[in-house]
């Protein structure tokens, strides 16, 4: 589906954007979990996409009484925490971290897929195709 700047098609666009995000975060996990005994393998973990006009959706102020959100921080960031175990071998994956982080990915997945697909439905019912 093309952006074509509308509600419907910036947020589609999102969606897949992030599902497309979370299909690669997985398989750098996956990398991740599977050299856990790899001597003097460091975890990379991907940065998560952002909201701006490029990626076709962007956060707006639609009226001056609403909060901005220039310089503000979304909350606490665990990827830039820094890593205090590391095996004798120079190994810093930590087992319990990245499964956790498997499974938050899984579930944000799921979420934007069942979105996705619901807003497919919803354009189905709205041009008259019975969704």
């Amino acid at each position: 589906m093309a952006n074509d700047g509308s509600i419907g098609g910036g947020l589609m666009q999102a969606l897949k954007l992030r599902m497309h995000y979370q299909q690669s975060r997985q398989k750098v996990l996956a990398e991740n979990v599977a050299n856990a005994d790899s001597p003097g393998f460091r975890p990379f973990d991907l940065k998560p996409p952002g909201f701006d006009r490029e990626s076709g959706v962007a956060l707006a102020r639609t009226s001056a009484g609403h909060m901005s959100l220039a310089g503000a921080r979304g909350g606490f960031d665990s990827t830039g925490a820094p890593r205090f175990e590391t095996t004798p071998n120079g190994n810093a994956v930590n087992l319990e971290d990245e499964m956790l982080k498997v499974a938050q990915n899984q579930s944000d997945y799921q979420l934007a897929a069942s979105l996705y697909s619901k807003g497919l439905a919803l354009m189905k019912i709205a041009i008259g195709k019975n969704g």
